[in-house]
């Protein structure tokens, strides 16, 4: 099916039509099709992590059935069409913990922000886990560089790895969360953060890595007047955080290769169907796109939670905006052609060659609570490239 419809782009203040066979092939990510990272694991590797935390198998067994099942859904990617492949975070039990709780003197405790999680089937209050900062941070080992070093070592296409924001090692516990020996100012402890990220940039970078994504829900979670709130009562300005966040981001990456990609993912919380936050983006708009100085950005605009696109008109001319169209929330299908008209209501704002697609989260945040089969998993990646591929071409 051909892309009939007009697509608006902006050249000098000016609303232009463009045609879709003018735009070009993006030869180097975020790619016109992409995804967010996470897969759904396989039943047998969930088994195995099981098995293994009861010790019933060896540690060098479950790397094995992990590795195979990396090497399987490496290929499945790379069969759809897709031109960056992930390991679907088989390594990890969530997104966010296996990374953070490796700095040194990182560790869990209770959080003092209570989120309510909302779904189809209705609402429920958790207190997630959160992080306390008990002394000095320290990288007392590369994290997630042998984990890239297989990844690439298998991939023949683009690889791909993501890394939670610093920002949540704040974020839930506030000032009160950190050690006050240890950071009696706390522009040291952001300087120390920023630091451990820039050495596992630095030693990704040296393994291959060209296409790093940072997941970042706090910004999101910003932009939600009841999250506002509860961060305004453990002591913290939900005003001024998103330029603290944006200053740690920026000294995150200041020193990644010219010719690596970062992009930023948005996220307003995903587990089995079920969100946190509500809010579109246009109270941080123009910082998210121009004051944090990253390549790209995956945006959630599965649903009408999101806002609408006109935040797209403070993106600049040399970053991409990555549409998260396609939920990971339910099985449903979108149809292609309601795809291409939401592509061209955000053409509006941005045009279409600093536009591209994918799902709005990843299919899978941690071990468990699934919203699909891998087979619906399959079918939406699918349409992903298919619709990219009537838009854009190639």
């Amino acid at each position: 099916m051909t892309f009939a419809i007009l697509l608006h782009g902006w050249h000098d203040g000016e609303n232009v039509e463009t045609d879709k066979e003018a735009m070009p092939e993006r030869v180097k990510p975020p790619f016109r099709a992409d995804h967010v990272g996470s897969l759904i694991r396989p039943d047998a590797l969930i088994e195995a992590r099981e098995a293994a935390d009861k010790g019933e198998i060896p540690p060098a067994e479950l790397i094995r059935i992990q590795h195979d099942a990396i090497r399987a859904v490496v290929r499945m990617q790379e069969q759809l069409g897709l031109r960056l492949v992930t390991d679907g975070e088989y390594n990890r039990f969530s997104w966010q913990r296996d990374f953070l709780l490796k700095i040194g003197n990182v560790k869990n405790m209770p959080s003092r922000l209570t989120v309510r999680f909302h779904s189809a089937a209705g609402s429920r209050d958790h207190t997630p886990p959160s992080l306390q900062v008990v002394g000095k941070l320290t990288r007392p080992a590369g994290i997630f560089i042998d984990d890239f070093k297989f990844l690439v070592s298998v991939a023949r296409a683009t690889a791909k790895i993501t890394i939670p924001s610093p920002s949540i090692v704040h974020f839930r516990g506030g000032r009160d969360a950190i050690d006050a020996e240890a950071y009696p100012e706390m522009d040291a402890f952001y300087d120390d953060l920023a630091a451990v990220y820039r050495a596992e940039i630095r030693d990704l970078a040296a393994a291959g890595c060209r296409y790093l994504q940072i997941d970042e829900v706090n910004l999101a979670y910003l932009c939600d007047p009841e999250l506002r709130r509860q961060v305004a009562n453990i002591g913290e300005d939900p005003a001024t955080l998103p330029k603290t966040y944006a200053r740690l981001l920026n000294a995150a990456i200041a020193e990644k290769p010219a010719d690596m990609t970062v992009c930023m993912h948005l996220c307003r919380g995903n587990f089995a169907g079920a969100w946190i936050a509500d809010g579109g983006y246009e109270p941080i708009a123009d910082l998210l796109f121009n004051a944090i100085d990253v390549d790209g950005y995956f945006l959630e605009y599965d649903s009408a939670r999101a806002g609408g696109f006109e935040p797209l008109r403070f993106l600049p001319k040399d970053k991409i905006a990555v549409l998260g169209l396609v939920t990971t929330k339910s099985p449903q299908m979108e149809s292609k052609d309601a795809l291409k008209r939401r592509i061209d209501a955000a053409s509006r704002y941005a045009p279409l060659d600093r536009l591209a697609l994918s799902p709005q989260c990843g299919f899978s945040s941690g071990i468990g609570g699934n919203a699909m089969t891998v087979d619906d998993e399959i079918k939406k990646l699918e349409l992903v490239v298919e619709t990219a591929r009537d838009v854009w071409g190639g």
